[in-house]
């Protein structure tokens, strides 16, 4: 049980104030047991995404973090859903922000991925909380926009504070966005979305107090993971679902990967682990 192993005693801050005084694996010293498993909107690749089957399978793979996406509704309520409309994940259509969660919890979020979940429903922010383990640490996307930020940023970490869960979870957003969660919660750790130009992303995230990066698998190389390291900042790239993408991010000495193939990112890193 790789991840609870790695979790046991240590929360988000104590990780992350240790990679300020040692030095991150680079690409030369690499070792596979250190690399986190972030399972990105549960175990999305087999399950439908940000449903509870999704998140219980993330649980008992025993991965190292949960990704997942926060929308208000119109009553205001905290929806984890990743798109800005229910129709694609969804037997609904219509934007979050013009439904409230009465009409969203009628939906069926499980038949459009497979008839095997059908009945499947929608989450909220605290319903989702409530089946994660206390250790778990929490990836929380933000989805936000000029109209609701200051609503749904509050909301959402004041849900956080509220449980105790400012040691293992993070928010994740646009810099407009973690510029409200740090008003709210100065003690909150970020994760900077506002990944573009990346030739400037790591100083921009550095300016905030961001420690944690999560770039496109897209922009990360050896060099944006070293000028992190330098900067005390950790680097989860978004994402990497096959082996080869797998391997090379973890050549380029990454901290963690988001994935929707959790599983397979466990294997890879155990075989490593063996010398394959």
């Amino acid at each position: 049980m790789r991840g609870r192993a790695q979790r046991s005693g240590n929360s988000l801050r104590s990780v992350a104030d240790a990679s300020q005084l040692d030095a991150r694996p680079m690409a030369t010293d690499f070792r596979p047991a250190a690399l986190a498993v972030v399972a990105h909107r549960g175990a999305s690749g087999v399950f439908p995404e940000n449903t509870a089957v999704a998140f219980q399978e993330a649980i008992r793979l025993d991965v190292d973090a949960i990704e997942l996406d926060v929308h208000l509704t119109a009553d205001g309520e905290l929806l984890v859903i990743h798109d800005p409309t229910v129709d694609r994940t969804s037997d609904g259509e219509g934007p979050v922000a013009d439904l409230s969660m009465a009409q969203i919890g009628e939906l069926d979020a499980g038949s459009w991925f497979d008839a095997r979940f059908a009945g499947e429903r929608l989450l909220t922010l605290p319903g989702a909380l409530d089946l994660m383990p206390p250790a778990m640490v929490l990836n929380v996307h933000v989805k936000a926009g000029a109209e609701d930020r200051d609503i749904v940023v509050a909301k959402t970490v004041q849900e956080l504070v509220r449980r105790g869960l400012i040691e293992t979870a993070f928010i994740a957003s646009d810099e407009a966005s973690l510029a409200v969660a740090r008003r709210v919660e100065p003690g909150l750790e970020i994760c900077n979305l506002s990944t573009q130009p990346t030739e400037t992303y790591v100083d921009r995230s550095s300016a905030i107090g961001c420690r944690i990066l999560q770039p496109a698998n897209t922009q990360t190389d050896s060099d944006l993971v070293r000028r992190a390291h330098e900067s005390g900042m950790k680097v989860n790239p978004f994402y990497a679902d096959d082996e080869g993408e797998m391997r090379r991010l973890i050549g380029c000495g990454v901290d963690g990967i988001l994935t929707n193939y959790p599983e397979r990112l466990q294997e890879l890193l155990a075989g490593l682990g063996r010398g394959e």
